[in-house]
C-alpha cells in the first residue's frame, strides 16, 4: 500500500482524528507509522496545556487540559487496554476466564486502581515537564516513543485469541517495526543523550515487563496488552524526561 494509505491507517487505528483516505488492508503493515499517530495526538496535547499555562493559571490544570486532550484524541483506547489487562490478569484463575474478563465492558476494582495510578502519574510527570519549561517536548516525545513497543509486541507474541482487534490487525514486518523504533530513537535524541538513553532503557523494562505479564497470564498479546504497553510507556518515557 502507498505511504498515503498507511498513515490514514495509523491515524484511524489509533486515534480519533477525522482523517480521509483508504487505509492499508492490514492494520499491522502500517505499523511504522503507529509512532506518527503519536505525534499527532500529543502536539496540540502539548500546545493546549502551554496555552493553559500562558494564561497564568496552575500548572496542574494545565497539566490536566494537556492529560484530558491525548485521552480524548485517542478515545481513551489505550486507557481501556490498560484497564481490561488489570482487570483480566488478577481477577481470573485461568487464561480462558482472564480473556472472558478483559473482553468485558465493564470495569472492575483492578481496572479502576490501574486507570487512576495510571492517570495520576501522567498528570504528575506532566506538570513537572512544565515546571521545566518542556511540556510540549515531553508530550511529543512520549507520544512518539510509546507507540513503538506496540508493534514490538504483536510481531513477537503470539496473539492470545483468535478474533478481536489485535488479531485482525496481522503480524508486522521487521521493515516496519525497525521504522517505528527509529522514530522512536529520533525523539528520546532530541531531548540529549542521557535522557535518551534512560528514556529508552525504561520504555523497553516498561514494554518487556507487560509481554513477560500477558504471556504468563494469557499466553500471548491482545489488543488490550498492546494499550497496556502504550501507557506503561508512556509513562516510562515521561519520567526519564523529568528526571534530574
Amino acid at each position: 500500500m502507498s505511504l498515503r494509505s498507511d498513515l490514514v491507517s495509523a491515524t484511524l487505528l489509533l486515534t480519533r482524528l477525522p482523517v480521509r483516505g483508504t487505509p492499508t488492508a492490514r492494520a499491522a503493515d502500517a505499523a511504522w507509522a503507529w509512532p506518527l499517530a503519536g505525534l499527532l495526538v500529543g502536539l496540540p496535547a502539548g500546545l493546549a496545556g502551554m496555552a493553559v499555562a500562558a494564561s497564568n493559571l496552575p500548572g496542574g490544570l494545565a497539566a490536566a487540559v494537556a492529560l484530558t486532550v491525548l485521552v480524548v484524541l485517542t478515545g481513551a483506547m489505550h486507557e481501556d487496554g490498560l484497564a481490561d489487562c488489570a482487570d483480566g490478569f488478577w481477577g481470573g484463575f485461568d487464561p480462558a476466564r482472564r480473556l472472558e474478563i478483559m473482553r468485558d465492558s465493564r470495569i472492575g476494582t483492578y481496572g479502576v486502581l490501574a486507570l487512576g495510578l495510571s492517570l495520576i502519574a501522567r498528570w504528575v510527570l506532566l506538570e513537572l515537564a512544565l515546571a521545566q519549561g518542556n511540556l510540549l517536548g515531553a508530550c511529543l516525545v512520549a507520544g512518539v516513543v510509546s507507540r513503538a513497543p506496540m508493534a514490538v509486541l504483536l510481531r513477537h507474541l503470539p496473539p492470545a485469541r483468535e478474533d478481536g482487534l489485535a488479531h485482525g490487525a496481522g503480524r508486522p514486518g521487521a521493515r516496519a517495526v525497525w521504522v517505528g523504533l527509529g522514530f522512536a530513537a529520533l525523539a528520546l535524541a532530541s531531548q540529549g543523550v542521557l535522557h535518551a538513553l534512560f528514556g529508552a532503557g525504561l520504555a523497553l523494562l516498561a514494554a518487556a515487563g507487560v509481554a513477560a505479564l500477558a504471556r504468563a497470564k494469557i499466553g500471548g498479546q491482545t489488543g488490550d496488552v498492546l494499550g497496556a504497553t502504550q501507557q506503561l510507556s508512556e509513562i516510562a518515557v515521561l519520567a526519564a524526561l523529568v528526571a534530574r
